[in-house]
């Protein structure tokens, strides 16, 4: 509760210029990943700069190292103070306020990479999945005129479909 109340008070008086996140395991006997709070008054705007720096590093036995291109990366982008591809983000006083005046990097650098679609095998299953509609429907029409209901096969198929493409828009 203190931290937030601190945390929040910092941020409203443009007290936190950036947030550096490190790799883990660059401290001895450390493994967790750091993250370096940059102060400074009167940043009257009020933005701060979320740098991911966690992917920074060469692996070195047991622990990972920072080589000056890693160093240099980020002290440019800390310089620039500009927008970096799944690297960094300058957020607005307004954007971390939306946020909860949350601070945690990945909320404002996104270092996610898109899923590769395989879309042969997509088409592949959509194809099975439609196969086994007009097989369904093929045994369901039968039953239903076998109880009396009359069915207009076209409607009923188009119905089906209806519901189907409902389904999936769940």
């Amino acid at each position: 509760m203190l931290k937030s109340i601190i945390r929040k008070h910092l941020l409203e008086n443009g007290s936190i210029y950036a947030v550096i996140g490190l790799p883990a395991g660059i401290f001895f006997n450390t493994g967790i990943p750091t993250c370096v709070v940059i102060l400074k008054k009167n940043n009257t705007d009020r933005s701060i700069l979320f740098i991911d720096a966690s992917k920074e590093f060469r692996k070195e036995k047991a622990r990972n190292c920072m080589d000056a291109e890693h160093i240099d990366k980020i002290v440019n982008t800390y310089m620039e103070r500009k927008d970096v591809d799944k690297f960094a983000h300058l957020a607005s006083f307004e954007e971390i306020k939306k946020n909860d005046f949350n601070l945690n990097i990945p909320r404002y650098v996104d270092t996610s990479e898109p899923e590769e679609v395989d879309l042969s095998a997509v088409s592949a299953q959509i194809a099975e999945l439609d196969m086994e509609i007009k097989k369904g429907m093929d045994e369901l029409l039968p039953l239903a005129q076998d109880m009396g209901v009359t069915v207009d096969e076209e409607a009923s198929r188009k119905m089906l479909a209806d519901v189907v493409k409902m389904l999936q828009g769940v």
